[in-house]
């Protein structure tokens, strides 16, 4: 395989704008691409190509595969009187064509796009995105890009509202990207500024407070044994009011029950979570087909966490990663990095890393992945497998599994700068226990 990504300087030959329209087509048909909701015909596609080439604030960047042009892009300046934003360069029109998805392609076009921007001067480069293109989010986000603002009213599709995500990346050289950093300065309510230190600690990772429930109570076990659980709270919808009213967003959900049986088990517990609050929850433990996805989501829950079904059943995950774009999370369990299945009750010859591709493959949004031999233990996260995971993956990477104190949050904050795949941790037992307070994880985290 040939993989050629270079900037359209003249016009197309009618063999790569055939190509082209049918990649654009595909891509619009997947879910949307370019404002279009539907495919406008190869007419339209081709007068809008050509007329492109001749903005000449616009470039055009297209995605060879063996030749064949199979994805796209645009680099777009700001008009030359817009002198405050004349470091800047918006990326935009990027996409794969679905039938070249899963091989690294995309990297390849955004990091020649970025070398571009680079060679005409460009310091900052942004890119938004909807908030149900996960795999371009978490592409963007292992490229380092920093996401730092959210649009509520991005887009309406099939009568719904979709968020839109906007990304920025700092090009400048290490000692010039210094003093841009050192120099930020933004106003707070009062009008004084706030230093970078203090701008950063707002683009931070994710903390989901996790909620695993034995019998309909709140429960953490110690290094997945059931006969080994302490029983915090009979009322689950109460406990995540709580997180909710302490200023927490997410929620991380698992049915203990549900995994070992294979089927939801504390269905009454998850839907008095699911309505006794309205932060995002994603829910794992025993979800094993079609129908309890499509039950689970349509009860409000948000995102769907497959766990022993990724390892036995992954075309039902490449299915229903289709069907449901964004809310289908793969959940990675390894004792000492081969994957656990059956509530942690049985080990695999599969490789942790191995599963985490496969699952990429097949279209999740994110990994959360957890070292059992941790999980309870308070000991502090895998970071060294984390890490080695979310440095393969274009997906998020989720940490769990072992977090006791603040400097095991502050170890996963200084790795991720390193590493930016690793998007949050779950925290669970030394929230219960005190020994962390939500609002000194948000302190660390910077984002929850």
């Amino acid at each position: 395989m040939t993989v050629v990504c270079e900037r359209v300087v003249s016009s197309l030959s009618p063999d790569d704008m055939e190509a082209l329209c049918e990649a654009v087509t595909a891509g619009i048909l997947d879910g949307g691409g370019f404002g279009w909701l539907q495919p406008p015909g190869n007419q339209a596609l081709e007068r809008y190509f050509e007329g492109l080439l001749l903005v000449q604030e616009r470039s055009l960047y297209v995605l060879r595969e063996d030749g064949i042009i199979c994805g796209a892009g645009q680099l777009v300046r700001p008009p030359s009187s817009y002198e405050a934003h004349a470091a800047t360069v918006n990326l935009t029109g990027f996409f794969v064509a679905p039938y070249a998805r899963g091989r690294g392609l995309g990297r390849a076009l955004i990091e020649a796009m970025i070398q571009g921007a680079k060679a005409m001067g460009s310091k900052v480069i942004n890119c938004d995105v909807r908030e149900t293109h996960a795999a371009a989010i978490g592409l963007f986000r292992s490229l380092g890009f920093e996401h730092w603002g959210t649009h509520p009213y991005y887009a309406r599709i099939g009568g719904q509202t979709v968020r839109g995500l906007f990304f920025s990346k700092l090009l400048a050289g290490e000692h010039e990207a210094a003093r841009w950093q050192s120099s930020i300065a933004a106003p707070d309510a009062g009008g004084a500024p706030v230093s970078s230190e203090t701008t950063k600690s707002h683009q931070g990772l994710m903390l989901y407070p996790a909620i695993d429930l034995k019998d309909g109570a709140c429960v953490r076990l110690r290094r997945g044994e059931m006969e080994d659980a302490t029983h915090y709270s009979d009322d689950p919808a109460a406990q995540a009011k709580l997180f909710e009213e302490a200023g927490c967003r997410h929620l991380h959900v698992v049915d203990l029950n549900g995994a070992f049986a294979g089927k939801s088990t504390n269905v009454p517990a998850i839907e008095s979570i699911v309505k006794a609050t309205g932060l995002p929850v994603q829910l794992g433990g025993g979800i094993r087909d079609m129908a309890a996805i499509e039950r689970w989501l349509e009860a409000g829950v948000s995102r769907i966490i497959l766990g022993s079904v990724a390892v036995k059943d992954p075309e039902l995950v490449r299915q229903a990663a289709r069907a449901f774009p964004g809310q289908i999370v793969a959940g990675i369990d390894a004792r000492q990095g081969r994957v656990a299945t059956e509530g942690w009750a049985e080990v695999s010859e599969l490789e942790a890393n191995d599963l985490a591709l496969r699952m990429e493959d097949a279209g999740v949004a994110a990994i959360i992945f957890t070292e059992i031999t941790r999980d309870g233990m308070l000991a502090g996260l895998d970071l060294e497998q984390t890490a080695d995971m979310a440095r393969r993956l274009s997906i998020p990477v989720i940490a769990s599994g072992g977090v006791g104190t603040l400097d095991h949050l502050r170890d996963l904050r200084t790795i991720a700068r390193d590493v930016p795949g690793i998007s949050g941790a779950i925290v669970g037992r030394a929230l219960y226990d005190g020994r962390i307070s939500l609002k000194d994880a948000l302190d660390v985290l910077g984002s929850c």
